[in-house]
């Protein structure tokens, strides 16, 4: 689809939009410009520290477990912010609501791996531990609960778009 009947399309259903919908369109944008600034600036920086923490100096070992915690405590947060700029991304394509809820349960549930991936389980007590399962099972259930929900949906409206989430869920 050329450029211009794009921006047609979407001129046609901005006219469409009451000042409220505008106002959110227009606030999801400015976020999701936020995040990608968010984002380069942290890749940028990751990349910084694995070239001259782990590549350049030879005093990081990266088989170090706090090294590897590190990294890739640093890598998921880039993960999850991407997560986060792709569901507001969603809401922009004017596909859902305001936040599709098993995008927030997923981006909670890659907090909460990237904090047990990041602890150090030495220094953790108990409590910290069993709070964090808890709400790594308790997620897990919401999410099933939700992409159960959304099947059902799905089959009561017909056949799938193969791009839409519940789509991708089936698979």
């Amino acid at each position: 689809m050329p450029m211009n009947e794009k921006l047609a399309g979407a001129r046609a259903q901005w006219g469409l939009l009451t000042a409220y919908q505008k106002f959110e369109q227009v606030i999801i944008l400015v976020l999701t410009a936020l995040i990608a600034v968010v984002v380069v600036v942290a890749v940028w920086n990751l990349a910084l520290k694995i070239l001259f923490g782990v590549v350049l100096s030879s005093t990081l070992d990266p088989s170090d477990y706090a090294a590897f915690q590190a990294v890739f405590g640093m890598i998921l947060t880039v993960i999850i912010a991407l997560e986060f700029k792709r569901s507001l991304l969603v809401v922009v394509e004017r596909r859902y609501g305001v936040v599709h809820v098993r995008s927030v349960i997923l981006i909670a549930l890659l907090a909460i791996v990237r904090k047990f991936l990041i602890l150090d389980f030495a220094k953790t007590d108990t409590q910290e531990l069993f709070g964090l399962s808890a709400a790594i099972l308790a997620l897990g259930v919401v999410h099933w609960l939700v992409r159960d929900q959304d099947q059902r949906e799905a089959v009561n409206e017909g056949p799938l778009d193969p791009t839409s989430p519940v789509a991708s869920s089936r698979t």
